[in-house]
């Protein structure tokens, strides 16, 4: 049985361990704030779900977006959300050495990014990008 605060709002789930393909067999994911799994063996995950992070940048996707296939960068109090096939800026801002780190990120990893896309739109976890070097 679980432990915590959402223990009461899940008293079905319990910690686990979840692997690459999203489900409850295996290691866990880098930059996930996994609460665990449910009897089905479905993920239950609460906050944001990072998938790099590097220079103090936070990359992230989340499960509930739609619309053009993009990722969100924060640093400190900054926020923006980019495109994945373009990399062009949809929304927010970021100071402009920190979007020109993004966008070289970005522009390296494009298809991991695209494939993160995909499974978050099909509500499966997502997989860790390496950072920028």
């Amino acid at each position: 049985m679980a432990h915590g605060p959402f223990s009461r709002a899940f008293p079905a789930a319990r910690h686990q361990s979840v692997n690459e393909n999203g489900d409850c067999r295996g290691s866990p994911l880098l930059g996930f704030d996994v609460f665990g799994c449910d009897v089905t063996g479905l993920l239950v995950t609460f906050g944001m779900p990072e998938i790099s992070r590097f220079l103090g940048i936070v990359i992230a996707i989340y499960w509930k977006e739609h619309g053009v296939p993009h990722f969100h960068a924060k640093y400190g109090s900054h926020r923006a959300s980019f495109g994945i096939a373009d990399l062009r800026l949809l929304e927010g801002g970021l100071p402009p050495r920190v979007t020109g780190l993004v966008l070289e990120w970005a522009a390296l990893h494009r298809d991991e990014l695209m494939q993160d896309w995909e499974l978050a739109m099909a509500k499966r976890s997502l997989k860790p990008i390496a950072p920028l070097e």
